[in-house]
């Protein structure tokens, strides 16, 4: 027998049904609670940061927003429970950029964030300062590069562990500004405990954890990245500014989805998360911890994602980083 040719019209019948199924099921979605999982511990900044977020998302979507924080290993243990989740709408990742630098530094993983993770909405954005002690006497970005030639002991730069952004956005100022930058790793409030104290002499993190010291003259901030400056720093040029061209680190957060989770699914989800994201006081919130507030389709965050990730591939390959 000749094998049955594929009648055309029942397969449109077929691709109709499961659309328009797939419809009904988002006019109807959510039906229960819906899980964020949380890469880092209750009261780092992303999990404050989406706290902001969840609790004016619940009231769009009809059902309690839980946040389960699953810290650990670099946020791989957040990842790895994502994906493996059943991808039904009910489960989401809160994503930092490990999502971007993870692949070039590790030689093998248990998951392609690529391929097991949709992208849902980047929620925000937010610039990197070089920030020092006070008694360093350095004024611009260009200064203390000069300083740390002069003196080895003003090349000590602090960190928040080895890979992590604080490190490889040291690494890349060194490559970028031709500074031979030692790093001292350490882990929470550590470094800013020895950068106060003199034991080391800068540190590259965002604008919230050294405000408060800035604000007090104990630290001064040399550079910020991105396009301009920030509002709350006018005084701080941004790195292209000072001299510093190429070097634009930033720390972001978004919303991701187990791969296969339904697209108007997917698409609710991100006009809830986009409509949180811009309202007027999510949105101050977020600059006066020096972020912005983004909210995007899940097309934008997915092309966002994979800049990111050639940018710190390519970083990653100039300064020869590889961990286990």
């Amino acid at each position: 027998m000749k094998p049955s040719k594929r009648n055309p019209v029942l397969h449109l019948i077929a691709a109709t049904l499961l659309a328009l199924s797939a419809s009904a099921g988002a006019q109807e979605y959510p039906t229960k609670p819906i899980r964020i999982i949380v890469p880092v511990p209750p009261g780092a900044g992303p999990d404050v940061d989406i706290r902001q977020i969840t609790a004016r998302l619940a009231p769009l979507l009809g059902q309690p927003v839980i946040v389960e924080n699953r810290p650990g290993a670099s946020t791989r243990i957040a990842i790895e429970a994502a994906v493996k989740s059943a991808p039904d709408g009910y489960t989401f990742l809160v994503g930092t950029p490990s999502l971007a630098t993870a692949p070039s530094l590790y030689a093998k993983l248990p998951f392609d964030a690529k391929r097991d993770l949709a992208p849902v909405s980047l929620l925000s954005t937010t610039s990197y300062l070089l920030t020092v002690n006070a008694a360093v006497p350095a004024q611009t970005p260009t200064a203390y590069v000069a300083l740390t030639r002069s003196n080895p002991n003003y090349a000590q730069v602090a960190t928040l562990g080895v890979g992590t952004l604080p490190h490889l956005a040291g690494a890349w100022f060194g490559s970028a500004a031709g500074a031979d930058l030692k790093f001292i790793h350490y882990n929470t409030t550590a470094p800013f405990n020895d950068l106060l104290a003199g034991q080391t002499s800068a540190i590259f993190d965002a604008m919230l954890p050294v405000m408060g010291n800035l604000k007090a003259g104990k630290l001064r901030a040399l550079a910020i990245s991105g396009k301009t400056r920030h509002p709350l720093l006018p005084d701080v040029p941004t790195f292209a500014e000072a001299g510093i061209k190429g070097f634009d680190p930033m720390v972001w957060i978004g919303v991701l989805a187990p791969a296969g989770t339904p697209r108007p699914i997917i698409d609710r989800m991100s006009a809830a998360l986009s409509k949180v994201a811009k309202l007027p006081e999510i949105m101050a919130y977020r600059r006066d911890v020096g972020s912005e507030s983004v909210g995007s389709t899940p097309e934008e965050f997915a092309a966002f994602l994979d800049a990111e990730r050639s940018k710190w591939g390519a970083v990653i390959g100039r300064i020869g980083l590889k961990l286990e």
